[in-house]
């Protein structure tokens, strides 16, 4: 059978272990590619060879206790919020007496127990049902999940409240024990789902850029409005400003102001003509234009930008392995750990049943593998929809940690360092009559198509005076691999090219340009790589972090020696073939993490085989498939954000790993010898997941430095 990627909407998720739970279910039955987010409910799979079908898979799902969202299917009533709002009525009675009784006083309605049981069965039933439908599921997939404590604890103090109740025996009642643990875990989730939200707005925010109508020109000329799933790669479309252009194109006629902000995070606006790219999803500031669409639907800039941070999380970082292999083994441990402090405290130490129970299920409340399998995930959510809206593009949250170590940054030069033109270091004259020279180079150069040319066109034109006419109506050959021939109406020879066109000796100084008149040399052209602006920069930016900067070049020495006194890298290598490019990337690489810096085109070989490839591109096909990161629009820039983002997403995970860690290394052997009560054990729970989520969202405001 053909792979066919199917994607599903699945509610009901609420932790990394839920999302675990369906992915352990449906690589049992041999679907490949799995991969369920539980932050965004997608659940994304290959059928590959199996013969399991997507109704078996939607049933299945379904059996484990969630629900499979269907197009157009109405909104579920039975909200968490719902849920959440009866439990906290009927709660806050049964709590409100309790802290009066501690303070020394009572009610005296709310002190007969059948009160208490009736007010508490509404809230124990939603728990019953909430927690325990999730425990349930969580066991029989194999991957318990903190339902089942919470599900324990609650119940567990109902059914001994129960029991107090049928002997009415008043030290065997903890009614607001029960009530309470579930509403505040409720509490929790809620603060928990609202927080989860805020991390994947960088998703909808890049949503809502896709346009859902566009103008097409008929062969006929007319203008229809058609859906954006009818377009087709070929149509000619009609965009008018203020429009969103509809899809990725290219500009066949007029000139636009487009705002690609959003897509590239570059805040001026862009000037657009004919047979120039543009990207879906970017707004026309000024201009109408009509352009010819060259990709659609999955395959534009705007949708595999959504795709990759959607996708951040399926190739977990080694530090999210670690915390999913403890979560794993952790509900069993401490199930273990609250029967131990309920056999120990009573029959070991003496305590009362009742005492030694509460202490048992303080310790299943306090305990939290959630804020575990929410330290990782959140994090990298945040930071890569971070990048994802300052124009960079990452691949996986493992790349997110493996940047941020990374020892060597390895620049190609041509294109990533430099902006691929180049600019006059020096002209030497061998002729009194400068203005002639430099009008000849001028006029001689508007007939070459050697890729030198725009540049030194650019650069003589301000050096051109008064002979311009004389010289406009050269007889001009232009001879592939040696230069320009001119001759004047009074046969007079000039040439314009490599050393190659000298017949006498050549001057002491490398020159790159030479002109002769006659065979006599006139003038000869130093020339340099133009150095983007924000290079030099860029390389102080990375020596300040302790990283060593390399230029890797296939260019002359002269050049890349030029371009690293300038730039204050001291470790060079000219003269490069891609062979050579390729052992020199593997040396360094099996050194220490590696990052290669290149075009995403001819340099996708040593962006592979990099520790971490990185393309400067504006957003082609190739650049976004060849490397781990894509900084769009070329600006080395951003280079240093998506530094300063990776670093600040690993410590982020850091400190959250730390609080889930450390926080259940502290609360369980507080609450399991009775210094905790479980009602404080469920808010310190519910808040400790809230903590986690508030430090990832943190990430969307910390300052990059």
């Amino acid at each position: 059978m053909t792979k066919n990627l199917i994607e599903l909407k699945v509610d009901g998720m609420d932790c990394a272990n839920c999302a675990a739970g369906i992915t352990k279910f449906l690589q049992r039955k041999g679907l490949e590619d799995v991969y369920v987010n539980f932050q965004t409910k997608e659940v994304r799979f290959q059928l590959g060879e199996s013969d399991f079908t997507i109704e078996k898979v939607k049933q299945g799902i379904q059996k484990l206790g969630y629900t499979v969202i269907e197009e157009d299917q109405p909104a579920e009533w039975w909200t968490l919020e719902r849920k959440l709002w009866i439990s906290a009525i009927f709660t806050f009675p049964l709590l409100a007496n309790h802290l009066l009784m501690m303070a020394g006083y009572a009610i005296p309605l709310l002190g007969n127990f059948w009160v208490q049981f009736f007010l508490c069965l509404p809230v124990f039933a939603i728990g019953f049902f909430h927690f325990g439908a999730s425990a349930f599921r969580s066991v029989r997939a194999g991957v318990p999940n903190m339902d089942v404590l919470i599900f324990i604890g609650s119940t567990a103090a109902f059914i001994y409240s129960l029991i107090g109740t049928l002997m009415w025996e008043a030290n065997y009642i903890f009614y607001e024990t029960s009530a309470t643990i579930i509403t505040l875990v409720l509490v929790g989730n809620w603060m928990e789902h609202r927080a989860v939200q805020q991390t994947t707005n960088s998703i909808k925010e890049l949503a809502k850029l896709q346009v859902e109508e566009a103008k097409r020109i008929m062969p006929s000329g007319t203008i229809v409005k058609i859906k954006t799933d009818e377009i087709r790669k070929g149509h000619i479309l009609q965009v008018n400003e203020g429009d969103k252009i509809p899809t990725d194109g290219i500009l066949l006629k007029g000139n636009a102001s487009v705002d690609e902000s959003m897509i590239t995070g570059e805040s001026i606006p862009v000037e657009k003509g004919e047979n120039e790219s543009l990207i879906g999803g970017s707004l026309v500031l000024s201009g109408n234009i009509q352009m010819k669409v060259s990709a659609t639907g999955k395959d534009t800039v705007l949708q595999q930008m959504i795709e990759l941070v959607k996708s951040a999380q399926e190739d977990k970082p080694n530090i999210q392995r670690l915390a999913d292999r403890i979560s794993a083994i952790f509900v069993p441990v401490v199930l273990g750990i609250a029967l131990l402090t309920l056999l120990l405290g009573h029959f070991a130490f003496g305590l009362s049943f009742q005492q030694a129970l509460m202490n048992a299920i303080a310790v299943l409340v306090i305990s939290c593998p959630c804020a575990m399998g929410l330290a990782t995930p959140t994090a990298v959510m945040v930071g890569v929809g971070r990048m994802a809206r300052n124009g960079i593009l990452v691949k996986g949250g493992q790349t997110v940690e493996v940047f941020s170590n990374v020892k060597n940054m390895v620049f190609d030069k041509t294109g990533t360092l430099t902006t691929g033109s180049f600019r006059i270091k020096e002209i030497d004259y061998f002729t009194e009559d400068v203005n002639k020279a430099n009008t000849l180079i001028y006029v001689m150069e508007q007939r070459s198509s050697h890729p030198i040319a725009a540049s030194l066109l650019k650069e003589m034109e301000p050096r051109v005076n008064g002979q311009l006419e004389k010289y406009q109506h050269l007889d001009i050959v232009e001879e592939k691999g040696k230069g320009i021939l001119a001759h004047d109406h009074l046969g007079n020879s000039f040439e314009l090219g490599s050393i190659r066109i000298l017949k006498e000796p050549q001057p002491e100084k490398p020159y790159q340009v030479y002109l002769t008149e006659n065979d006599r040399l006139i003038a000869a052209i130093a020339l340099e790589d133009e150095i983007k602006k924000d290079a030099p920069e860029t390389i102080q930016y990375l020596k300040d972090k302790g990283i060593k900067s390399i230029i890797l070049s296939g260019d002359k020495k002269e050049k890349t020696a030029d371009v690293s006194a300038v730039l204050g890298v001291d470790e060079y290598y000219a003269e490069q073939l891609p062979a050579e490019k390729l052992e020199k990337i593997g040396t360094l690489s099996k050194e220490s993490q590696t990052a290669m810096v290149g075009d995403g085109i001819n340099d996708a070989p040593a962006l592979a085989k990099a520790t971490v490839g990185v393309s400067l591109s504006n957003a082609s096909q190739a650049a976004i498939q060849s490397a781990q990161i894509v900084l769009l629009n070329g600006n080395l820039e951003k280079l240093q954000k998506a530094f300063s983002i990776s670093r600040m997403t690993v410590s982020t995970i850091k400190q959250n790993l730390f609080w889930a860690f450390i926080y259940n290394v502290v609360a369980i052997p507080i609450a399991a010898v009775g210094l905790l009560n479980p009602m404080w054990g469920a808010l310190f729970m519910a808040f400790s997941d809230v903590v986690v989520i508030g430090n990832s969202i943190r990430l969307n405001y910390k300052k990059i430095k």
